[in-house]
């Protein structure tokens, strides 16, 4: 009578642990696809992928940090409503509403109203998560790309890859196969420079320049401890049609997860 007492305890108990695990509350991402730069015509797409990965795994929720751009882009009064938006989002005391923070193709010099305080947010334990061109973005801030790990340097022709998955065991690259080609689709490549492989985990990369051939070391993702924060880097996302490919969904949700420290 009394082991069945003491099982029956513990079952319950146990229900109460499995209980509050799946009643944990989503952690809260702000993904920003602001642009002062050029603006990719897979944004959109982006905010619906990103937005529908969160639901779907349950583990974040999306707001977006967002302004439609007025004709190109280069209005007063675009720069403006980019301006206001930003104060409202991502000043000291807003960065403490979020657990993480993406920057979707972002480009161009955006007016954060206080980089010191979104590095040093990153650096206290945010995650940081940078998708395509993140990194042609905030180029006069030199810290920005720092924490990043590099930045854009330039890209030419629309090509198809065959990635080296460098680090099979992290959860951004544990589906991919141990070379990965996107399924045959174009995409654009970006060239990088600033990169200091030894501060950074090196996920994908090419072993040879993406339009001459030209042997080499040519990085597509990584991830980084930066202080007690984590960053995750990808420089694919340019085209929709990667977007919608499961396989690239899976690469964000992973290094999406992995930065907010749930895997």
């Amino acid at each position: 009578m009394k082991r069945f007492f003491w099982i029956t305890c513990l079952a319950a108990l146990a229900s109460v642990f499995v209980t509050d695990a799946m009643a944990a509350p989503a952690r809260k991402i702000l993904v920003v696809t602001t642009t002062l730069g050029f603006r990719h015509a897979s944004i959109e797409t982006a905010e619906r992928v990103l937005a529908s990965l969160g639901e779907s795994s349950g583990t974040f929720e999306v707001e977006l940090a967002s302004v439609a751009p007025i004709g190109n882009g280069e209005s007063e009064t675009y720069k403006e409503q980019v301006r206001a938006m930003l104060e409202r989002k991502l000043n000291a005391a807003a960065l403490k509403r979020y657990d993480g923070i993406v920057f979707a193709s972002t480009t161009g010099e955006l007016p954060l109203p206080d980089k010191d305080a979104f590095i040093q947010w990153v650096w206290d334990g945010g995650a940081f998560i940078g998708i395509h061109s993140a990194s042609d973005t905030l180029h006069g801030y030199r810290p920005y790309a720092d924490m990043l790990g590099g930045e854009f340097d330039y890209h030419r022709e629309q090509v198809r890859i065959e990635a080296i998955n460098r680090d099979a065991s992290h959860p951004a690259n544990r589906h991919l196969p141990a070379i990965w080609n996107l399924d045959g689709q174009l995409e654009e490549i970006y060239v990088i420079k600033n990169y200091r492989p030894a501060q950074v985990q090196e996920l994908l990369a090419l072993d040879r320049h993406p339009n001459t051939g030209a042997p080499g070391n040519f990085p597509i993702s990584w991830s980084r401890e930066f202080g007690k924060g984590r960053v995750f880097y990808t420089a694919l996302g340019h085209n929709e049609a990667v977007w919608r490919m499961p396989a690239f969904q899976q690469h964000l949700l992973g290094g999406i997860e992995w930065a907010l420290g749930l895997r």
